[in-house]
């Protein structure tokens, strides 16, 4: 298992990916994360989060103006499981 805290800039995004084997939950500390899942865009606000299951295709993206703030909990870690899908997302952090 693996467990990080990110901060991501007002108006950033990760490359849409997935991950072969690792499950992965989203929990916002402050702001609200824009999260595409399976094509869905999903706003998970502060104090609540969502799940990713394996081979989910999926994106995090800050469309707010302010930085947020959330844990990703991984089991197993994602380290050698990640599948970039696209190379044209916007900025990335």
């Amino acid at each position: 298992m693996m467990v990080i805290e990110e901060r991501m800039p007002a108006g950033t995004s990760e490359r849409r990916h997935l991950h072969m084997v690792a499950r992965q939950f989203f929990y916002v500390l402050t702001g609200a994360l824009t999260m595409e899942l399976e094509g869905v865009s999903h706003v998970v606000t502060a104090g609540s989060g969502i799940e990713i299951p394996p081979q989910a295709r999926h994106q995090a993206r800050n469309d707010s103006p302010a930085d947020i703030r959330f844990l990703v909990v991984s089991t197993p870690s994602t380290r050698g499981d990640r599948i970039e899908l696209d190379e044209e997302q916007g900025s990335t952090y």
